[in-house]
C-alpha cells in the first residue's frame, strides 16, 4: 500500500487533523459543558436540553471528534508518542495510516444507511408542506390541567383562549413523534394519522421536527459519517427547537426566548418565514446524508459482514 489517497479518500496533516479537531471542540464544548453543569446542580434548559435529554447522542460521544470514514492521517513515531488520543477505540493503524477502524462497524448499521438513505430520498423528492404553523405544541398541551404539562412552565394564553385557538386552526402535523405525544382530546382533530410504521410515507421536509431530526440520523451512523456532519445537524437541531419552542404556548422570555405568537396572522407569516429558511438549509444537509448513505453502502456487503481488515482497506485506497 502507498500513501497516496484515491480520488474518494483524503490524507490530513496532523496540523490539519488537530486544528480541525480544535475548531469542534471550540463550537461543541460550550453547549456540552452548559448541559453537564445545569444537570450537576439539578436545573433545567427547556429549549436547549431538549438535544441531549431526547436524543440518543450523549455529551460524551458528541464531545468527541472523529474524522469521516474517508479520511486519514499518515502516523509518524513522534505523533504516537506525542498524541495519546490517536489510541481511540476507534480508530485503527496499517501501514503507517490511521483510520477509523471499519471492522468496527455493526450489522444493525446497514439497516440505518438503507432506512436513512430512503427517507432523505423521500423528503427530498416530496414537496415541502408550510400550513402547520408549529401547532403541535398547542396540541399537546390542549385540554390539559397545569399540574399535567410536560414543562412546568407559565402559558401565554389562559386555557380557554389556548383551547379555542386550537379550534380554530386545521391541525395537520405529519411527524409521529411529535403527534403521539397529543392530548387525546386533540388527536381527532388532526387531519393526518401517522404511525411509526409509515414515517417514510408520511414524513415531509416544511416538517420542523423532520429536520431536527437530521442530528438524531446523522448520530446513528457516527463515527463513520464524521463529528463535522453531526454538528453541523447539531446547530441545525438547535435553530429548530428554538423556533419550535418560541412558536409554543409557553411563556419563555425567563430563557431569553422571545415568543413568536402564532395566534396572531403576522405571527403565522413570521413563523412560515423562518420555517421555509430552515427547511432549505435541512435540504442541503439531507442532500449530504443522502450521499454519505449511498457511498458507504456501495463498500459492499463485506462491510457489514466482519470481513478482513485488508478487504475494508482495499476499497478505501
Amino acid at each position: 500500500m502507498n500513501n497516496s489517497a484515491s480520488p474518494e479518500t483524503s490524507l490530513l496533516s496532523v496540523e490539519t487533523w488537530t486544528a480541525r479537531a480544535a475548531a469542534y471542540s471550540a463550537l461543541i464544548t460550550p453547549m456540552t459543558d452548559a448541559f453537564l453543569k445545569r444537570r450537576g446542580i439539578g436545573k433545567a434548559h427547556p429549549v436547549h436540553d431538549f438535544l441531549f435529554t431526547y436524543y440518543n447522542c450523549s455529551p460524551g460521544k458528541l464531545s468527541q471528534w472523529v474524522p469521516s470514514y474517508q479520511e486519514h492521517l499518515i502516523m509518524t513515531p513522534e505523533l504516537k508518542s506525542k498524541y495519546s488520543w490517536l489510541d481511540s477505540y476507534w480508530f485503527q493503524e496499517k501501514e503507517n495510516i490511521l483510520s477509523l477502524d471499519l471492522t468496527r462497524v455493526q450489522k444493525n448499521t446497514c439497516a440505518s444507511l438503507h432506512f436513512i438513505g430512503e427517507l432523505c430520498q423521500n423528503l427530498l423528492q416530496r414537496a415541502p408542506r408550510f400550513g402547520c404553523f408549529g401547532l403541535h405544541e398547542w396540541a399537546m398541551v390542549y385540554k390539559l390541567p397545569p399540574e399535567a404539562l410536560r414543562h412546568q412552565l407559565p402559558l401565554r394564553l389562559p386555557s380557554d383562549q389556548l383551547a379555542a385557538f386550537v379550534e380554530s386552526q386545521n391541525l395537520c402535523c405529519s411527524h409521529y413523534d411529535a403527534y403521539r405525544f397529543f392530548t387525546k382530546e386533540a388527536r381527532p382533530l388532526n387531519i393526518f394519522d401517522p404511525l411509526l410504521e409509515t414515517r417514510l410515507q408520511m414524513e415531509q421536509a416544511g416538517c420542523i421536527h423532520a429536520n431536527m431530526d437530521l442530528y438524531k440520523w446523522s448520530s446513528k451512523l457516527w463515527p463513520w459519517i464524521g463529528s463535522d456532519f453531526l454538528a453541523k445537524c447539531f446547530f441545525l437541531a438547535l435553530e429548530c427547537r428554538e423556533l419550535d419552542m418560541r412558536a409554543s404556548p409557553y411563556d419563555l422570555k425567563a430563557y431569553g426566548c422571545l415568543p413568536i405568537p402564532i395566534e396572531t396572522e403576522e405571527g403565522r407569516k413570521e413563523y412560515q418565514k423562518r420555517q421555509q429558511h430552515l427547511t432549505e438549509k435541512s435540504q442541503i444537509l439531507r442532500r449530504e446524508l443522502l450521499n454519505f448513505c449511498q457511498s458507504f453502502s456501495a463498500k459492499g456487503p463485506d462491510l457489514f459482514s466482519g470481513s478482513s481488515l485488508s478487504n475494508h482497506l482495499s476499497r478505501l485506497f
